[in-house]
């Protein structure tokens, strides 16, 4: 590689950020999300985005069951520039029934932005993307939303953060009133006050008067008692608190913490602006020949999202690549890990929700869309060079579990392409019981919306209607060793056995307790809440 080639290389990672945001449902991700986009000038108003957007729906949300609901049901990737950083924004789901869509997509971010309604603090959801991203070891930033409706005590909240997850919050900026007396933020690095005027809805960017602690203007600008109050509180922060320490923020051991209230953008630029000061680069991965760096001279990916049908009009289907070293060029041949065989990758499209425009290039950090004619599966590697491979994304552990059903078998052709399509684009785990008479597959959810979802996308996209037959099954283990080893193991009881979409045992079970009672009565079986990952070949 060229000393030229190797700077330009190093200069785009170190201007790019990538970050998923976590959150619980209505705590305003997708608000957020719009507003980040339209400090970014991604978007000039927010819900409005400048190109081919007439509907004010949010720009993230693009499948049709979801405009018609108003929620998040499948992981979007928007990319814009902002002070000459490429962002790439990874959109996760968030309604109550998130689905392993929400995990993969952590498998591709580099940060984690935790939001949270001021008035509810952290939620069940909240807390089970933790888990992920602390499993990941992600940075994990936070955001306190909703400041502009009466909410939980700032330092509450910051102490529960404290004591459940486990992580050192640490308040980059410190809130001024609350509800309507909600006047804006001190910012604790620049000893400066921010004071915002609200906008028409928060359609656009706020109003920003900013002047430094001790100012006399503070007198006419802000009630006495919430100045007095903000002075008080600060004393108490510096005495009780410690220092910002970003080894210890990238090691997922301290949050920074930033409040405000995406809906009128109070304190979003001040997030954004922090955000990339103290966010991870692009960093290294680990692979079969050891962990390679971002500025690795041969280009390298991983597929950790498939979507069909992005485009109805066309039937696509697109693969979701994290690029993880190197330099990918439009129309570039790359080896496929798991076939051996080579790819062309043409027509390349960077991704803004719904909508995609071609590129001629891209870096370590960014997410691309390439047209997936079945070529490629989740987890999958593609790389020049020395041959090497990442590590998987393993499946989750389902708690909902029921046969699908095809009551017209006129429609079996396009009920088979839908199941095989879906079951590739891994919008759902699909299982199959063991007895041969039963051949419809079974799906198995983390959530019920995922069935909802799969219904919908059956009878829209497939022309296959569907009917569901619920399993009385909450709980599935995966058995390491295989079949070998559940066949040593002999009868068991309070059970059932069903295998995997790559032909593995799983065994279901009707609740925790009947899963305990299995594991021990054979402490000789090895049960495993998340599947091991499987190199070297597609489900079956």
């Amino acid at each position: 590689m060229s000393t030229e080639i190797k700077d330009e290389l190093q200069l785009e990672v170190q201007r790019r950020r990538n970050f998923a945001i976590i959150s619980h449902p209505d705590a305003g991700k997708t608000t957020l999300t719009e507003k980040l986009l339209l400090y970014g000038g991604a978007i000039h108003e927010a819900g409005a985005v400048k190109v081919r957007r007439s509907q004010r729906h949010a720009t993230s949300d693009w499948m049709a069951m979801e405009q018609q609901r108003g929620i998040s049901i499948t992981s979007t990737v928007l990319q814009f520039e902002y002070r000459n950083t490429q962002i790439n924004l990874l959109d996760t789901p968030g309604h109550q029934d998130f689905s392993e869509d929400t995990y993969r997509t952590l498998a591709a971010a580099d940060n984690a932005v935790m939001l949270e309604d001021a008035a509810k603090g952290l939620e069940p959801q909240t807390r089970k993307l933790f888990e992920v991203c602390k499993m990941r070891g992600l940075p994990i930033f936070t955001f306190i939303n909703k400041m502009d409706r009466p909410g939980r005590e700032p330092l509450e909240l910051l102490d529960e953060i404290e004591q459940e997850l486990g992580l050192q919050p640490y308040p980059v900026n410190w809130p001024i009133g609350m509800g309507d007396r909600f006047k804006g933020v001190f910012d604790r690095h620049k000893r400066q006050i921010h004071l915002f005027e609200r906008t028409a809805h928060g359609s656009r960017e706020a109003v920003d008067t900013v002047i430094d602690l001790g100012d006399p203007r503070i007198e006419d600008l802000l009630d006495q008692d919430l100045y007095y109050q903000l002075k008080e509180e600060l004393e108490l922060l510096d005495a009780l608190g410690s220092d910002l320490d970003l080894e210890a923020v990238h090691g997922g051991k301290m949050t920074p913490v930033f409040f405000g209230s995406a809906m009128t953008n109070f304190g979003v630029q001040l997030f954004l602006d922090a955000f990339l000061e103290y966010s991870l680069k692009p960093g290294h991965h680990s692979s079969t020949i050891g962990d390679i760096p971002p500025d690795y001279p041969e280009f390298t990916g991983f597929v950790f999202k498939l979507q069909a049908n992005m485009d109805p009009k066309h039937r696509d289907r697109v693969a979701f690549v994290r690029v993880c070293t190197g330099r990918f060029e439009k129309d570039m041949t790359v080896s496929h890990a798991r076939t051996g065989k080579t790819v062309r990758l043409s027509r390349p499209q960077k991704l803004f929700a719904q909508d995609r425009e071609s590129i001629d290039a891209a870096y370590p950090g960014d997410v691309i869309g390439l047209n997936n004619p079945g070529v490629f599966a989740i987890g999958d590697t593609i790389y020049n060079g020395q041959k090497l491979e990442y590590e998987g994304i393993p499946c989750f552990s389902p708690e909902l579990f029921a046969y699908l059903k095809n009551p017209n078998p006129s429609k079996f052709k396009q009920f088979n392409k839908g199941i095989t399509e879906l079951r590739e684009e891994g919008a759902i785990q699909i299982m199959y019981s063991q007895d041969d008479s039963k051949r419809d597959p079974i799906l198995a959810a983390v959530g019920q919306l995922q069935f909802e979802v799969v219904q919908f996308r059956m009878q829209n996209e497939y022309g296959a209607e569907t009917r569901l037959e619920l399993l009385p099954y909450s709980v599935a283990r995966w058995v390491a060793g295989g079949w070998e080893a559940l066949n040593k193991a002999g009868r068991l009881f309070n059970t059932v056995t069903v295998k995997d979409s790559w032909g593995r045992p799983v065994l279901l079970f009707k609740n925790e307790w009947n899963c305990q009672q299995v594991q021990s009565e054979h402490p000789e079986l090895d049960l495993r809440s998340s599947a091991p990952v499987v190199s070297g070949q597609q489900p079956k």
